[in-house]
């Protein structure tokens, strides 16, 4: 088995939330993940307006449903947004004008464009007033996780009643300065038993021992490593385009908004993911392999079968 990523935005020069996404660039992506080992991937698209949205998941879903090595290792879309808390730090790297609170009609469209192949969407339960969207969603087999987002622990307890079964990045997607114990990494730790919490191992999105300590806390049964990756993971520094990103990435490769406020994704593979776990966490392999191969799919479960 190899790793499983739900959470890829772009990579080696690929960026999967371009106007003008090319099928031969892709399956040389595809290739050289497999190289990797990395046996499946969750092709993520971000926030942007409806329309962009819309023609970017089809293109997408054209691309994965024409090429069989293509589809052989994006095994489904993430849609991770535009139905977030459009609050500075909560809404990250997604553009504010294009965030929406979320709506069936909406919804419907977006799965519409990617073409039966959404497998997870992320949104903050906070913007699903009544949890109509959520209830679609777990209803058509879909997984829902919670991200960028600052739901009460009420809200995220009803959600999770609704049928939310992940939280997407834990730890980011929320201000470096929050209220010192009520706040969203606490409430969406203390409701791990009933979630699947994904974290991002590059050191850079959550300090190492930091992340130790919510591993030690959701137990590694309930925890998934994914890499958030953009066009630039694999590569070198330089400058790269990520949707309306133009990002110049230093010596650390760690990709940051110009004015260094925040991250925007990151450029890390999963084998350094895995080293990391491995060399700095003190994770054993088998805990590892967990994390990045086991865990994905099972949070998946019928999401890949849909």
């Amino acid at each position: 088995m190899g790793y499983f990523d739900l959470q890829v935005n772009g990579y080696a020069g690929v960026d999967f939330n371009s106007d003008s996404l090319d099928a031969d660039e892709v399956e040389r992506v595809c290739l050289r993940l497999e190289a990797q080992d990395v046996e499946g991937i969750l092709a993520t698209v971000i926030t942007e307006s409806l329309p962009v949205m819309e023609a970017r998941l089809r293109r997408l879903a054209d691309v994965v449903q024409n090429n069989a090595s293509i589809r052989r290792v994006i095994r489904g879309i993430h849609i991770e947004g535009p139905f977030i808390n459009p609050e500075p730090g909560y809404r990250g790297a997604h553009p504010v004008d294009a965030i929406r609170p979320a709506d069936l009609p909406a919804m419907k469209r977006l799965l519409e464009s990617a073409g039966g192949l959404t497998r997870l969407v992320t949104l903050a339960p906070e913007c699903d007033s009544g949890l109509p969207v959520t209830r679609h969603l777990a209803d058509l087999g879909i997984v829902v996780s919670a991200g960028h987002t600052n739901a009460s622990r009420d809200e995220l307890q009803a959600a999770i009643d609704a049928g939310l079964t992940m939280f997407t990045h834990l730890g980011n997607g929320c201000p470096a300065t929050m209220p010192r114990h009520d706040n969203i990494i606490q409430r969406a730790l203390s409701l791990s038993d009933q979630l699947w919490s994904c974290f991002i191992a590059d050191g850079a999105h959550i300090p190492f021992f930091a992340l130790r300590n919510y591993l030690d806390t959701t137990g590694i049964d309930r925890a998934i490593v994914v890499t958030d990756a953009i066009v630039a993971a694999d590569l070198g520094p330089g400058t790269y385009r990520f949707g309306r990103w133009v990002l110049e990435i230093g010596e650390d490769l760690v990709p940051r908004a110009p004015d260094r406020s925040h991250l925007v994704g990151s450029a890390i593979t999963m084998p350094k993911s895995f080293h990391n776990l491995t060399q700095y966490l003190d994770v054993s392999r088998s805990d590892a392999e967990k994390l990045m191969k086991g865990n994905p799919q099972i949070a998946l479960g019928q999401a890949l079968s849909c």
